[in-house]
């Protein structure tokens, strides 16, 4: 069960899969979304997108990873913030499990998350990463994958690893 907690630019990662934290219409956003199709080559990638449609919160596509390191990009659209009372952890959870799902189905054997909904849709970020830790732990007990969490920052590896010692204690 290789999982790990990483402070790193995702669009550096080399692995398999990174994951696009995405817009329902599936268009280059700010944040981790523009920076991954800035890094992947806009055009293309929005071409491709455009191409899909549309993705509902919570559901994962997938597309090309074009000039970015990872062979293949997973957009899931995470869930607005509204104060936790509007199915949002459950939301978020299908966002980890079926972009995990994808990569399978794609034979990726390793996959990158950012911290998704935590950025402009408001998520909180530790609630957001028991969220992810939990999804992520979920399904790699029953399956072979590695898996990086990338987080922006010092503060929330920090506050992410504890999550994970307090899930991995029971």
């Amino acid at each position: 069960m290789p999982f790990e907690i990483v402070c790193n630019d995702i669009t550096k990662m080399k692995v398999d899969a990174i994951v696009n934290a995405a817009n329902q219409a599936l268009k280059r956003g700010g944040g981790v979304c523009g920076a991954i199709f800035a890094a992947a080559g806009s055009h293309e990638l929005q071409e491709e997108c455009d191409g899909i449609g549309g993705c509902q919160t919570g559901q994962a596509v997938i597309t090309n990873g074009y000039k970015l390191p990872a062979r293949y990009i997973i957009h899931t659209v995470g869930p607005i913030w509204r104060g936790g009372n509007n199915l949002e952890p459950q939301l978020l959870h299908n966002c980890y499990i079926n972009s995990l799902k994808l990569a399978l189905q794609h034979e990726c054997r390793s996959i990158a998350f950012p911290l998704i909904s935590s950025g402009i849709y408001a998520y909180p970020k530790d609630q957001a990463l028991k969220v992810a830790i939990e999804a992520i732990t979920e399904f790699l007990t029953e399956h072979e994958l590695t898996v990086y969490l990338v987080v922006f920052d010092e503060h929330t590896l920090a506050m992410g690893n504890e999550i994970y010692a307090e899930i991995a204690k029971g």
